[in-house]
């Protein structure tokens, strides 16, 4: 796309792809078989929570997750784990309140009632800051091409043998948006209590804000999710028989065939699966969630450096992933209803990865949290 050749819908549809989904660091790009851990190997350690009380009453929708510490990052016998959730690290956070659940259609409709916000894939596409996070030289799509919408998975119609290509089972949709999240035709009628989808870092920031929230940290994601499971993968344990019924996730060959043994295809209805050990609901599936930190390949390599226990890390001072430099990432956690064992097992609790703030998808929505005072 630097040759000055003109761009065609069909070749513009690639430039979205890689817009956004070269932000939407693959699943596969770290490699399952890669498990040893970068610098020295941490053993997981007790989730040490301390019996410090609420400052006020929980907000509605919320539950309190007490101040304490714990060991963020993979555990030792995760033989899925990938190179950017090493070396673990001791963590130390103060209290705070977190939605038992995402964020959802009802909620998000009350807030753009209320302010008239316009979310940015319903907005007009920005060339000038398009281009910004593409080769230089590319030249500007027709009008008629450059138009409001978002990514929306598709399936295929017969196995896919490289699944790094993952532009096969993503479509730019003109006209997809929280409100139509399959695209021109849908709506979320009857879906109020489904998560929001196709929301940015910018429309998530926007909800907090009038809501009096903000994103969670990825620590504070990470600890809230993993609560009273000191070593294990996943939220309820580490037995993979339970994933169906414990999470909205892919069965079956990906991206062909969705068995449905969980129930559902794409978004579940918030609250469908049991909860944690601190009463949250779907911190493993249905869609992922934005964080407030920037993604940042070197980030636990310098925190583990420190052989100390990190309180109430923020993030890494700047984004930086070198297999990608057009653009700038934040992390997102917990995986979505299209993570399966053979393509992105991203319903683990150390599972993370990362996405331009700009982007929107169909399986992307956010939760906040609330502390008293700072927020």
């Amino acid at each position: 796309m630097t040759d000055g050749l003109m761009i065609t819908k069909q070749n513009f549809k690639f430039l979205l792809l890689a817009t956004f989904l070269l932000a939407f660091t693959n699943c596969k790009d770290k490699g399952h078989e890669n498990t040893q851990s970068v610098g020295t190997e941490r053993e997981a350690a007790p989730v040490r929570q301390k019996a410090d009380p609420p400052p006020t009453q929980a907000p509605e929708g919320m539950v309190w997750i007490p101040s304490g510490e714990f060991v963020q990052g993979a555990v030792p016998q995760d033989k899925m784990a990938m190179m950017h959730e090493k070396p673990a690290h001791k963590i130390a956070l103060d209290g705070f309140f977190m939605d038992i659940h995402e964020v959802t259609n009802g909620q998000f409709t009350r807030f753009v009632e209320e302010t008239g916000y316009v979310t940015v894939a319903e907005r007009e596409i920005d060339w000038e800051e398009m281009k910004k996070q593409l080769p230089q030289g590319t030249p500007k799509p027709h009008d008629s091409i450059l138009q409001p919408g978002s990514l929306v998975f598709k399936k295929t119609k017969s196995s896919v043998p490289n699944l790094y290509d993952y532009s096969q089972w993503w479509e730019w949709k003109i006209g997809a948006s929280w409100k139509h999240p399959n695209g021109p035709g849908t709506d979320i009628e009857g879906k109020e209590n489904e998560p929001v989808v196709h929301i940015a870092f910018e429309d998530a920031e926007a909800y907090c804000k009038w809501a009096g929230r903000r994103l969670p940290t990825e620590a504070e994601w990470e600890y809230a999710a993993r609560a009273d499971q000191s070593n294990e993968l996943f939220f309820w344990g580490s037995d993979l028989d339970q994933l169906s019924s414990h999470a909205n996730t892919w069965e079956g060959e990906f991206p062909v065939n969705n068995t449905k043994t969980d129930g559902f295809e794409r978004r579940a209805p918030v609250m469908s699966y049991p909860k944690n050990g601190f009463g949250l609901y779907d911190m493993a599936g249905n869609v992922w969630e934005w964080t407030s930190d920037w993604y940042n390949t070197d980030y636990y390599k310098e925190l583990a450096l420190k052989q100390a226990v990190t309180k109430n890390p923020k993030g890494a001072s700047r984004a930086f992933n070198a297999s990608n430099p057009y653009v700038q990432e934040k992390v997102i956690k917990g995986g979505s209803f299209l993570c399966s064992a053979s393509y992105c097992a991203s319903y683990r609790i150390s599972a993370r990865m990362a996405t331009s703030p700009d982007s929107g998808m169909e399986h992307l929505g956010f939760r906040t949290v609330y502390v008293p005072g700072s927020n």
